[in-house]
């Protein structure tokens, strides 16, 4: 299977709109995911997942079928829609990386079941992982400011001063680093754009000072590739079981990076130095460390 769309008569104004989304699109969404993931569907499948009537999801189902009519086929013996070998996805945000975060999402408790397009699922398992979020308080104000692009007078703990310090922000936008989330502010104690963690901010007030739309942030809005391989002193066979791990084609892969967030990404990655850990453990390397070297964290510019 791929992800190749059909693409139906009338697609950009019909139920594949975005505009439709939230009504005979989003069924249609649902028909197609649990064709693909779960091989299957019935109508009560649609009636309880969306509180609707009999004739309703039979209309959803005959219309999933006009829009892509190879897609499934009706077994009377059990009286399911199952999908056929020649299904092709009728969204093109059908695909692993969707259902699969689905399933994270709910095996995390962030998504309720009931809210999850996943009905059949595997066991999974999930690392564990301190908490480490906001105050509600803390993130309505940071999000105010950001859409009101106001600055904020804080109080930051930050890991290297000894004791809190004030200053005012101009926050912009949020990021995460895969276990953190982050606000991108303009620091006026600093003069310059930096990144302060959420769980940090011990006071969050107003301030006259003028807000940022981020326009001036030049490392927020940088990409950097960072073209991956496999690490070279791995074997072929090994190389080829990188290669296949993370999707690369003719041995390399390309990542787009946001220039402040490459001190995060190196370091999921383990590339913010190289030849510290064994081929076996870093598996990957930098392939064009030499070219973005200009970009890179202090850290990760040494090889």
């Amino acid at each position: 299977m791929d992800n190749t769309q059909h693409t139906p008569p009338g697609a950009a104004s019909g139920p594949l709109d975005p505009a439709g989304h939230w009504g005979q699109g989003r069924r249609l969404e649902f028909i197609d995911f649990r064709l693909r993931w779960e091989g299957r569907l019935n109508r009560s499948d649609l009636m309880s997942f969306f509180s609707i009537s009999t004739p309703k999801a039979s209309m959803d189902i005959g219309r999933y079928l006009e829009l892509a009519p190879r897609n499934a086929v009706y077994d009377r013996s059990s009286r399911t829609y199952v999908a056929t070998e020649e299904f092709q996805p009728l969204f093109p945000a059908n695909n692993p990386e969707r259902y699969l975060a689905e399933l994270l999402s709910r095996a995390a408790g962030t998504t309720p079941k009931e809210l999850s397009f996943v009905g059949w699922s595997p066991d999974i398992g999930v690392m564990p992982r301190p908490s480490r979020i906001a105050r509600p308080d803390v993130l309505l104000q940071m999000l105010e400011a950001i859409r009101g692009r106001k600055a904020l007078r804080v109080l930051y703990q930050s890991m290297w001063t000894p004791h809190p310090e004030e200053r005012v922000l101009a926050p912009h936008a949020l990021a995460h680093d895969g276990m953190r989330w982050h606000v991108r502010a303009y620091c006026s104690l600093r003069k310059k754009f930096l990144d302060f963690q959420m769980g940090r901010f011990l006071e969050v007030s107003p301030s006259d000072v003028p807000g940022s739309d981020g326009s001036q942030d030049e490392a927020w809005h940088r990409l950097v590739p960072l073209v991956l391989a496999p690490h070279p002193a791995l074997s072929p066979e090994q190389q080829h079981a990188i290669a296949l791990d993370y999707g690369m084609v003719d041995g390399s892969t390309t990542l787009q990076c946001r220039q402040s967030m490459l001190f995060y990404t190196l370091r999921t990655l383990r590339l913010l130095k190289e030849g510290v850990e064994p081929p076996q453990d870093q598996q990957i390397t930098l392939r064009n460390r030499a070219d973005i070297a200009d970009f890179l964290p202090n850290d990760a510019a040494k090889g």
